[in-house]
């Protein structure tokens, strides 16, 4: 765990990895707290209709034992892949921590993936057993026998026992009911398989990330650092993210529960600004992982600070560039400023922000947390001076980053330069250590001879009091090789025209510089987003290719 401290060079001098030989998660996450504390709170789950169900340690422990004891009961052994197919629910913990308990690994996918989506990842990660609710159980009725692994569905709900396109499915409660509420945990390495999750697929197909039980040991200290060091007095966590995603389990859920906080989990499936304030001002939450796609739509809300009597201390944000504007109206707004911080799927919360320790810069994605060594390299593996643009890379070994792409060895090879991890993200380090970033590799626009990031445009944008959100690409040109196009939500009662996207133009010529306003501007009701948050530019790349190949037809 990372010690609170006043500064940065305190963190990094107090700070030394200790992963134990042997390491299960669910032992640090249930068996542990069951033991020590057994009445502590450690999920609170709203319903809809705003009924609370609180599940102390105990409860959530014997739970999972139940699960573990009825999966080794259906056949499921050390290897095997178990995918979970859950909102964001006590019983999508319990199914992880049971997955874990028994050796298996956990492919979590997320509520909103259609069939095609299900149908891939399914196929791909070889899953024998899916746990679903009856949503689930309708996407994946008509993938086509033989299209997939799976030989068991377990059904949420009143699902019974039958079969179902060719699947053979039971009831999750009853084979829990069927189970004794103990349960050894397998003895588990820090590097044994526990955790598959899928890429996002914002610039190709999704890979399948392969992580050991110790993700969740590397997660910590830069978890706490964004939560101002949590574990504090009266802390309570909340998330709005898909607890299918690694921003959802691994920024919120598992380390929270690792460090004693209790966790709110709901039955909100869509994301309202307005009502995820009543929901902090109500529920009493004390953090908060809120990605940047989602404090920018809480930002159309007006004056939020007046309205809702909000009792957070701390809020991380990561998943995407969270931006100068987003973070200075939200330090103007609350009177804190957000802790940003980065990572990827593969390797995560290796840069981040703590305002608690007087780590925190506008614009930046925050300084190398404690315990690993982020550069920003050029194309042969050099780190470049300050101020310089390149890839952002993590040295390994490293505790967060991930064992291998699932059955990819040569994407797995191409991740490295030498001992360098290459995440794909552009980005320039200052002489202060803050790491701003510019863009992914297919990201970045070349527009008459210049390289220019989208970010910067973005943010820019949003600055403009006609805009929600944009998201900015480069479309084919045949003189300049590429112009900017911007792809903008407007704010409410925002009128589409002419004339304001000749405003929006010049607001940002005035701001940033001549090549990088964009060109050109579409206004469209929604953006292109994963379920994580994301927007997914190689749609609107896609999108503008077709419009280029139309125009010089």
């Amino acid at each position: 765990m990372l010690q609170p401290a006043a500064t940065y060079d305190d963190l990094l001098t107090t700070f030394r990895w200790k992963v134990p030989v042997q390491y299960n998660m669910a032992a640090s996450v249930s068996d542990r707290w069951a033991a020590e504390d057994p009445d502590r709170l450690a999920i609170r789950h709203v319903h809809g209709d705003g009924r609370l169900a609180d599940w102390s340690h105990r409860a959530l422990n014997r739970a999972v034992n139940r699960l573990a004891n009825g999966l080794v009961a259906q056949g499921v052994q050390v290897g095997d892949r178990v995918a979970l197919l859950l909102p964001q629910s006590p019983q999508t913990a319990i199914a992880h921590l049971a997955v874990y308990k028994t050796g298996a690994i956990a492919v979590p996918l997320a509520a909103l993936f259609g069939p095609e989506a299900l149908r891939y990842r399914l196929a791909d990660s070889g899953a024998r057993v899916l746990i679903c609710d009856e949503a689930g159980l309708a996407k994946v009725a008509d993938l086509g026998e033989g299209a997939t692994a799976l030989e068991l569905v377990l059904v949420a709900g009143p699902g019974g026992v039958g079969r179902e396109g060719g699947l053979r499915r039971t009831g999750l409660e009853e084979l829990m009911a069927a189970g004794s509420d103990r349960f050894e945990t397998r003895p588990s390495t820090p590097d044994d398989p526990a955790l598959m999750i899928y890429t996002s697929g914002t610039t190709g197909n999704p890979k399948g990330v392969l992580h050991g039980h110790r993700v969740l040991l590397g997660h910590l200290p830069g978890i706490q650092m964004s939560q101002n060091f949590m574990p504090q007095a009266g802390d309570l966590l909340w998330t709005p993210s898909d607890w299918a995603w690694a921003g959802g389990l691994l920024n919120a859920l598992f380390p929270a529960l690792h460090l004693g906080v209790p966790v709110l989990s709901s039955d909100a499936q869509k994301f309202d600004p307005e009502w995820a304030f009543r929901f902090l001002e109500r529920q009493g939450v004390r953090n908060a992982f809120i990605p940047p796609t989602a404090l920018k739509m809480m930002r159309a809300v007006p004056n939020p600070a007046k309205r809702f009597d909000l009792t957070w201390r701390s809020v991380g944000s990561a998943g995407e560039m969270l931006g100068r504007e987003a973070y200075d109206w939200f330090a103007a707004e609350f009177g804190f400023e957000v802790n940003e911080f980065y990572g990827q799927t593969e390797c995560n919360a290796v840069l981040g922000s703590c305002r608690a320790a007087g780590v925190s810069r506008s614009g930046a994605i925050g300084r190398a947390i404690p315990g690993h060594q982020v550069a920003v390299i050029d194309g042969e593996g050099r780190p470049v001076p300050a101020g310089e643009q390149g890839q952002i890379a993590i040295r390994r070994p490293d505790p967060v980053m991930f064992l291998e792409y699932w059955n990819n060895p040569k994407a797995t090879a191409e991740k490295f330069i030498g001992d360098w991890m290459i995440t794909g993200d552009q980005g320039v380090m200052d002489e202060d250590g803050y790491v701003f970033f510019v863009g992914r590799d297919d990201d970045v626009i070349t527009s008459a001879g210049y390289r220019i990031g989208p970010g910067e445009i973005e943010d820019c944008l949003l600055t403009h009091p006609a805009v929600a959100l944009a998201a900015v690409i480069g479309k084919p040109d045949p003189v300049r090789t590429e112009v900017v196009k911007a792809y903008l939500v407007l704010g409410p009662e925002q009128v589409a025209s002419e004339e304001l996207k000749g405003d929006i133009r010049d607001y940002v010529r005035n701001r940033l510089s001549a090549h990088e306003y964009p060109r050109e501007i579409e206004f469209v009701e929604a953006l292109p987003l994963t379920t994580s948050g994301k927007v997914i530019r190689r749609e609107l790349r896609a999108r503008a290719e077709r419009e280029a190949a139309a125009e010089s037809a």
